[in-house]
């Protein structure tokens, strides 16, 4: 600069001689920058806190959200661009081992959900199912069965074996914990763990009617796709 000047270093870059100036009179003076660049310091400093809190999995969606738990209005659209510009991302679901191994000479339940995951009362519906986890000494499988209702897990069981005693644990700690109920609809996938004798016989013992999806589709049992998805993005 002391050799060529302002003006023939931005002619060079190039850049107006303007834009330099202004520039280093906002480094020099904040305030006068415009509403809108100080407001995205404040949200992005937000933005980093909840996403550093949720150990870099959030994505704009849950930021936005945790944002309005906080007490804090701005548009998702604004963390959206905020996020992007500064390179930060949710964490992505891959693609999945598969779990769901089922038999067409299987005797099975009709689908009584029909994709409506709804529910009026707790233990009207339940949806079951189990994802697995990669580690160091191999593949380690969850199951779980959650009340459609509450959006609560009322039965898991993690186990090294995808076999008819893990999901039979979850089943059995999920009528254990809501006291025996009566007439539940318990959904699940086609997965032979599922329609084992043993399995079909503790729910039919313990008054559970059972409702069967499809094969290989996770629109069938969605609600039970998304906790573990979740399970797998947020909590392992």
């Amino acid at each position: 600069r002391g050799s060529y000047g302002v003006e023939l270093i931005c002619r060079v870059l190039p850049i107006a001689p303007s834009t330099y100036h202004r520039t280093k009179d906002l480094e020099s003076y904040p305030e006068k920058r415009s509403l809108r660049s100080q407001h995205d310091d404040f949200y992005i400093s937000e933005i980093k806190r909840i996403w550093q809190d949720s150990k870099c999995r959030y994505g704009a969606r849950k930021v936005w959200q945790q944002m309005k738990v906080d007490g804090l209005k701005v548009a998702r659209c604004t963390i959206e661009r905020l996020m992007r510009q500064h390179g930060l991302q949710g964490v992505w679901r891959g693609k999945g081992k598969i779990t769901t191994h089922s038999r067409d000479d299987q005797k099975r339940a009709d689908d009584l959900v029909n994709r409506n995951f709804s529910a009026h009362r707790p233990n009207q519906l339940w949806v079951a199912d189990f994802t697995y986890i990669k580690t160091l000494s191999g593949w380690v499988y969850t199951a779980f069965i959650i009340d459609v209702f509450a959006r609560a897990i009322v039965g898991w069981k993690v186990s090294n074996r995808m076999n008819t005693n893990m999901v039979m644990a979850a089943l059995n700690q999920a009528i254990a914990d809501r006291n025996y109920p009566k007439d539940v609809i318990h959904h699940s996938d086609r997965g032979v763990q599922y329609l084992s004798i043993r399995y079909t016989d503790k729910m039919a013992t313990c008054g559970v009617i059972a409702s069967v999806g499809t094969t290989g589709d996770s629109y069938d049992n969605a609600l039970a796709e998304t906790v573990n998805g979740l399970y797998k993005s947020e909590v392992i």
